[in-house]
């Protein structure tokens, strides 16, 4: 009786840590120099001007805002939206952004899209830019789906959406626990396919 509330107490401990650790282990914050930046489709408040940023202090020459070809607001293509969002923008000398349409639904697709669209640019480094939550998976995703490439990976924090101490509140927590079930599935199922 006396081993199993040892091991019971031990189970729960690993668990306890697992929990409180969880959310930092998601986190992937490594802005290194890179040929261009991507800025991953989705959270368009936030992706995008952490490109835009990183692309003022000089990490890289070129962004790439990957947009979903397919979707439409109110009317108007998302593609429309980011071609007139990317002409109005303010560009130093050597700067540059383009659009990336991408098809796919999910970080593995997304990748296959971002290599078209950097068919004989002569790139050898990407910095991703993604959401904070989504970091560790999108560099896992594009270091096997890309493999020509030195990956890097920065965040674009939305503290509304997610912050690794989730257990203080339910959004957090609920993107916390998608995201570790996405990791998961990368990890034993797409990845191998």
């Amino acid at each position: 009786m006396l081993k199993l509330r040892v091991i019971l107490i031990a189970v729960l401990s690993l668990c306890l840590l697992f929990s409180l650790t969880s959310g930092r282990f998601l986190l992937v914050n490594n802005p290194r120099r890179a040929d261009v930046i991507v800025a991953l489709a989705g959270e368009t408040d936030r992706r995008p001007n952490r490109g835009l940023e990183l692309l003022a202090q000089g990490y890289a020459p070129k962004l790439l805002l990957d947009v979903p070809a397919l979707e439409k607001f109110y009317g108007s293509s998302e593609l429309d939206l980011a071609q007139r969002y990317v002409q109005q923008l303010p560009l130093q000398p050597g700067q540059s952004v383009a659009v990336c349409p991408v098809f796919g639904l999910s970080t593995k697709a997304e990748a296959s899209d971002v290599v078209r669209c950097l068919e004989q640019s002569g790139v050898h480094s990407i910095l991703v830019v993604t959401s904070d939550y989504h970091t560790r998976r999108a560099l896992s995703t594009f270091q096997h789906e890309l493999p020509q490439y030195q990956i890097y990976v920065t965040a674009a924090s939305d503290p509304q959406q997610f912050s690794s101490s989730w257990w203080q509140n339910r959004q957090w927590a609920k993107i916390n626990f998608d995201e570790w079930i996405r990791l998961a599935w990368w990890e034993a199922v797409d990845r191998w396919r």
